[in-house]
């Protein structure tokens, strides 16, 4: 392989996991956003919701796992300042999946819609029923999403660039599938 080792099987499964989990709630966001008010809406919202919530949890189970298991280090080619940018591109991309979720809450509970994960488990309100402050917050939460989908764009250029220009085995080390470069 090259010179540097691969990711946990852990890190593995929690990147992929979040990458589909993460791609799917953002379409389905945007697909139930354009809904008009109907009971079938409100139940997908609810699904959305649980989706939101559980993804908060995997970040965070994830980010518990970065903490205790160090991450590869990145190529030693890189230029100081591009590292840098890879550092802060995932800090950035962190902040946002946890951020993502917390807004939809905090829109959710100014709306004076209760969050309940899985229909079973009932999340406290964060805010008080505040109308103006729900569309408020549903703007944040549309703009984060929008970032993030930006984000990605730029995590999955960074990757094929390093396979493809690069020749370095930063994309491969993630791949779920051992290859060699």
């Amino acid at each position: 392989m090259g010179e540097n080792p691969r990711y946990t099987h852990t890190a593995i499964a929690f990147h992929w996991l979040i990458a589909v989990a993460l791609g799917g709630a953002v379409i389905f966001g945007f697909y139930v956003h354009g809904l008009h008010m109907s009971p079938s809406r409100i139940r997908l919202v609810n699904w959305h919701k649980w989706v939101g919530v559980t993804l908060f949890l995997l970040v965070l189970l994830r980010l518990l796992w970065r903490m205790t298991h160090r991450a590869p280090p990145l190529p030693s080619t890189m230029h100081p300042l591009v590292r840098l940018g890879a550092n802060l591109s995932h800090i950035a991309l962190y902040v946002l999946m946890l951020a993502i979720p917390v807004t939809g809450w905090l829109m959710s509970s100014a709306k004076g819609f209760r969050t309940v994960w899985f229909g079973l488990v009932p999340l406290p309100n964060l805010v008080g029923r505040d109308a103006q402050l729900g569309s408020q917050l549903l703007e944040l939460h549309e703009a984060l999403n929008w970032t993030l989908i930006a984000m990605v764009a730029l995590h999955v250029a960074a990757a094929l660039k390093h396979h493809f220009i690069d020749r370095d085995d930063v994309l491969v080390r993630m791949l779920p599938v051992h290859t060699e470069r």
